[in-house]
């Protein structure tokens, strides 16, 4: 297995996830309270990571402490890295939209009756 088909399990992905976050150092005790998954499950997915090299572990008294390998996650990075200009231009599209509707909403929020600037203040 290629670090590719390891992080392709959604499962394996959220292993990463919570790896990336905090001090980026979790024993399996840690990873089975934030992940809510039994102590087995976790352990098998970290042991796939660990085999890819996606993910380093060292013992530290009698735990092991785990850790994303960022060198090796850089392979799947630089390959993704390829499609962005897809991406980038579909959320500047999405960018548009969202602004243009939120421009819509406020001429016609200022253009009711009675609206005075958008706001309803009754004149003393």
């Amino acid at each position: 297995m290629d670090p590719f088909n390891a992080v392709a399990e959604p499962r394996r992905r959220e292993v990463l996830a919570v790896l990336g976050r905090g001090s980026g150092e979790y024993s399996v005790t840690e990873l089975v309270k934030q992940l809510a998954w039994p102590q087995p499950l976790v352990s098998k997915h970290l042991a796939v990571l660990r085999e890819v090299g996606v993910v380093s572990v060292e013992k530290r008294g009698r735990e092991r402490v785990y850790s994303v390998n960022g060198e090796k996650l850089k392979t799947i990075y630089d390959w993704a890295k390829g499609f962005e200009r897809f991406w980038e231009h579909q959320l500047g599209r999405v960018k548009e939209r969202a602004e243009r509707m939120a421009r819509e909403r406020h001429r016609a929020g200022n253009a009711k009756p009675g609206s005075a600037g958008g706001t309803n203040r009754s004149k003393e």
